[in-house]
């Protein structure tokens, strides 16, 4: 996003996990009460010794600093003018674009480096910024045979496309002159979703130009819906007030069917994770009616997530960088979804260990949304379905074992199956359970 600012010694902060809002414990900072956007931003509540969170921008030349900040106020007020101001609500109402039901799993697919064939899955997920060649403005590939040669993935694959990056991505991306025009030519290849760049809100930095990066992302998410794609406002907070603002917009915009985040960094670390959960809870029950959730990172709370989302995917990166690095998943006799090294030969290809281990995680993920499922009755007083059909807690080894030993067959191809039936076999079968 941005280059790290020159700081004053004096002000440095050697632990920015100290800047985390909490307005349970502390009350706002003394400048907040008189602050313009106090409306807007609800304040900044943290222990540390900040008149306002103006004091967070350490730049010693203001001149230079590329924060969203009145420390700079030539290049502020360009920024505020960029967005119409940090107001959610004058961001253009998007079209209704239906979203098709999304498995429980998407493996992520970054390239195809170390392989020869073909992935045979029936969805992955793509990174934006590698279908967008962001120095030359253009779409990467003009058909999604020249995609999935690319890639490495089945031709008839749906196309997961995210849009969480690099800040160095994110920006070129919000830099191209011609966003409309690339858009458009995405929905012409078929996309089952999109989800929006991730412009970062960092604790250390003034909550402006938070404000700014959550404007940002609904105006990406807007021009996308506008392009026709289907897509997933991807909700970035920092506070209380944050998630306020972003419940009470998709209360407003039925338009907005769908909703993602991100823990693999900032959101996810320490306890943090934790208060964000409790938080997008918050925010379903207020928007009250069925949204989907698209989740990557944090594995940990994805059965809390589903007890307030009528469906939650994960974006899946451990398969494919696992198998980078290559490690085998495997389960455990007591059903433990674990890895082990599994060294290869000089330039022998990874082909068979990226289809086996996206084999087991999605044989894991489909366990564990039946099982999130099923512990969702229990706790309604009634009887689980899952015990029924033999699934109970006290089958579970048995359960997982097979399913090891049905998906490595498959992988491998020693029953002469195909793994995208199998899968959508299975994606349609928990699909059906979910619109019981």
């Amino acid at each position: 996003m941005k280059d790290p600012p020159q700081q004053h010694s004096s002000r440095q902060i050697p632990n920015t996990q100290a800047l985390w809002d909490d307005a349970e414990t502390a009350s706002a900072s003394l400048g907040c009460w008189t602050c313009v956007d106090r409306g807007t931003c609800g304040g900044a509540h943290k222990d540390s010794s900040f008149f306002d969170c103006n004091d967070y921008c350490r730049c010693a030349d203001k001149a230079s600093c590329d924060l969203v900040c009145r420390g700079n106020p030539v290049a502020f007020v360009a920024r505020w003018r960029e967005i119409d101001g940090f107001d959610l609500t004058t961001a253009r109402r998007a079209p209704e674009i239906s979203v098709d039901p999304l498995p429980s799993m998407v493996p992520l697919i970054e390239h195809n480096s170390a392989r020869h064939g073909r992935l045979n899955f029936p969805i992955v997920a793509i990174p934006l910024y590698a279908l967008i060649d962001l120095g030359n403005a253009s779409l990467k590939f003009k058909d999604r045979e020249a995609l999935a040669n690319q890639f490495g993935i089945a031709s008839e694959a749906r196309i997961v496309v995210s849009g969480v990056g690099r800040d160095s991505e994110i920006e070129r991306y919000w830099g191209l002159p011609n966003r409309a025009e690339l858009l458009g030519q995405l929905q012409s290849l078929g996309i089952a979703l999109i989800t929006p760049p991730n412009f970062s809100v960092l604790t250390d930095v003034p909550r402006t130009d938070n404000l700014h990066a959550m404007k940002r992302i609904l105006l990406a998410w807007v021009e996308m819906a506008e392009a026709g794609l289907p897509a997933a406002l991807h909700v970035n907070a920092r506070t209380e007030r944050d998630y306020q603002r972003w419940a009470e917009l998709i209360a407003a915009r039925p338009e907005i069917q769908s909703i993602a985040v991100e823990f693999a960094t900032g959101a996810g670390r320490g306890s943090r994770i934790d208060w964000h959960v409790a938080r997008l809870r918050q925010l379903a029950a207020v928007v009250n009616r069925p949204l989907r959730l698209m989740v990557r990172g944090g594995a940990r709370v994805v059965e809390p997530l589903r007890q307030s989302f009528e469906a939650v995917t994960v974006i899946d990166t451990d398969a494919f960088h696992k198998t980078r690095c290559r490690k085998l998943a495997y389960f455990t006799e007591s059903g433990k979804l674990h890895w082990r090294s599994h060294p290869t030969a000089a330039g022998e290809p990874l082909d068979g260990l990226l289809q086996q281990n996206v084999a087991t995680l999605h044989s894991h993920h489909t366990y564990l949304e039946r099982l999130h499922a099923d512990r969702r009755v229990v706790r309604s007083g009634q009887s689980p379905t899952i015990a029924k059909n033999g699934y109970g807690q006290s089958d579970q080894r048995g359960n997982l074992s097979q399913d090891r030993r049905a998906f490595g067959e498959i992988a491998t191809g020693s029953k002469g199956q195909s793994m995208i039936a199998t899968a959508k076999s299975q994606f349609g079968v928990v699909a059906n359970k979910r619109a019981k």
